[in-house]
């Protein structure tokens, strides 16, 4: 504990450049100071500091043992908190955002609910890109990769977005066999609520070919209303796959050109960077962490359909 104590004092002159101000930090006199960064010294057999009447510099040793001193407070620091956190309930108010659709992280967080009862659940559902820090959110899941540095985040898994329409559409208006059919269907297509640009469906090209302009039939910003219309064979739609896996599964809906058309993303769990989450936070992140993708799952994510 004498070093430690001998890596406190070290770190708090070099910042303060000054015994007496040192000494005034931590309690203790400037003798005390003193005698205590020339203990160290001896110890590790060369000079930290010039000393003069006016002033204290770093030697070029002294700068090098400052930064690897404060690596060492700030990991013994680190480990102090994340002990005594362990030892806290998580409990209080947990402010999420998450998207419109949410049928992939809903059912985990009412079992998130019944593992944590003493955390209370407060959900925002909107698929605008909200400001995590300033509007006060504790956590988002969203999709894509975080641009803002203030933030932590964690990928929940990997998704596929597929086009897709209802039997009842495909029999009226025929089922596309290639992308360049799709000019004659109605297209469900998606705006960026944040920049205001139509979501553009990959949908591959000949070389030399111009782009395909696809018909904008109904343009909404959001998925609920794209999946909405496309169950009730209002026409065709790009979506993440897991806004529409029931109704693939039960024949609701249908895949449309699946050799052409697909694209990967992923899902993450968004939170305000800190060197020491709160407890409840933590507890979120890991927990949809382990149940959102569950493994058999997330070995399947971002493969295509049937």
């Amino acid at each position: 504990m004498d070093s430690l104590s001998g890596f406190t004092v070290f770190v708090q002159v070099a910042e303060t450049r000054s015994f007496v101000l040192a000494g005034r930090v931590l309690g203790v006199s400037a003798s005390a100071i003193s005698k205590s960064v020339s203990r160290l010294e001896e110890k590790l057999g060369v000079r930290l500091f010039h000393r003069s009447t006016r002033s204290i510099t770093l030697t070029a040793e002294g700068t090098l043992f400052l930064e690897r001193s404060r690596r060492i407070l700030a990991e013994i620091e680190a480990a102090e908190l994340e002990l005594s956190q362990a030892k806290t309930t998580p409990r209080g108010r947990l402010r999420i955002s998450l998207p419109l659709v949410s049928s992939l992280v809903l059912p985990v967080l009412g079992e998130f609910m019944s593992a944590y009862p003493d955390i209370e659940l407060d959900l925002d559902f909107t698929d605008r890109l909200v400001d995590v820090i300033e509007e006060g959110f504790d956590a988002v899941v969203r999709t894509g990769d975080p641009d803002d540095s203030r933030l932590s985040a964690r990928k929940l898994g990997n998704f596929q977005s597929v086009l897709i329409a209802s039997p009842d559409y495909l029999a009226k208006h025929g089922t596309p066999s290639m992308p360049a059919d799709l000019a004659e269907h109605i297209c469900l297509q998606f705006r960026f609520p944040n920049s205001g640009k139509l979501d553009v469906w990959p949908l591959p090209r000949t070389p030399g070919e111009p782009e395909l302009q696809l018909p904008t039939s109904m343009i909404c910003n959001n998925i609920e209303t794209r999946v909405c219309f496309a169950l009730q064979g209002k026409g065709i739609a790009f979506l993440p796959d897991y806004s529409v896996r029931e109704f693939l599964n039960d024949g609701r809906l249908c895949r449309v050109l699946p050799d052409h058309v697909h694209r990967t993303g992923t899902l993450q769990v968004l939170w305000p960077a800190s060197k020491h989450p709160s407890p409840k936070v933590r507890v979120l992140v890991d927990f949809l962490s382990a149940r959102v993708f569950p493994a058999g799952e997330a070995s399947r994510a971002g493969k295509p359909g049937k």
